[in-house]
């Protein structure tokens, strides 16, 4: 051997040694080893999460939070609030329990107007006719004119002082 192969010999020995040691903090710094490339997350943009469905109300609750209203308008002392509340929860519930069942058009309208007839005779019953007359008009007009009035009301009372 020459020594011009030696040489040559040598230094393909220390390049390899360079290779052998060198190699993998090469792979570590690019994340080969692990797979753990730079950012952590999907390339692809995520959608936003569809908001989850709020749960129906229960009969109790929608009488619950109607009540007050019922109250002012009518001007309901406790012992009608509670007949007036037992009435509504009871008639409510078989409206839900009418919906879930999913008749055709005809029959829920039916349902509908037994409910309605069943409703306005126990409220009848159990009001005094002045606040069950009230009432009634209550529901065809809606809060918004009681509401209307009462300002009113207060207005001519304030520029009457």
């Amino acid at each position: 051997m020459t020594p011009e192969m030696i040489i040559k010999a040598k230094q393909c020995f220390l390049l390899l040694l360079v290779l052998l040691f060198c190699g993998p903090l090469a792979e570590a710094q690019y994340g080969y080893g692990n797979r753990n490339y730079g950012r952590q997350r999907s390339a692809v943009p995520r959608a936003d999460e569809p908001e989850k469905k709020a749960e129906p109300l229960t009969a109790e609750q929608i009488v619950q939070n109607e009540m007050p209203q019922f109250t002012e308008a009518l001007e309901l002392n406790d012992f009608e609030q509670a007949v007036v509340s037992t009435i509504l929860t009871k008639y409510i519930q078989q409206h839900i329990e009418l919906q879930l069942l999913k008749l055709d058009a005809d029959k829920t309208r039916e349902g509908l107007e037994k409910i309605r007839t069943n409703q306005e005779a126990e409220l009848k019953a159990g009001l005094p006719e002045a606040k069950y007359n009230a009432f009634v008009e209550l529901q065809k007009t809606g809060f918004k004119k009681k509401k209307k009035e009462r300002k009113k009301k207060k207005d001519k009372e304030k520029s009457g002082n």
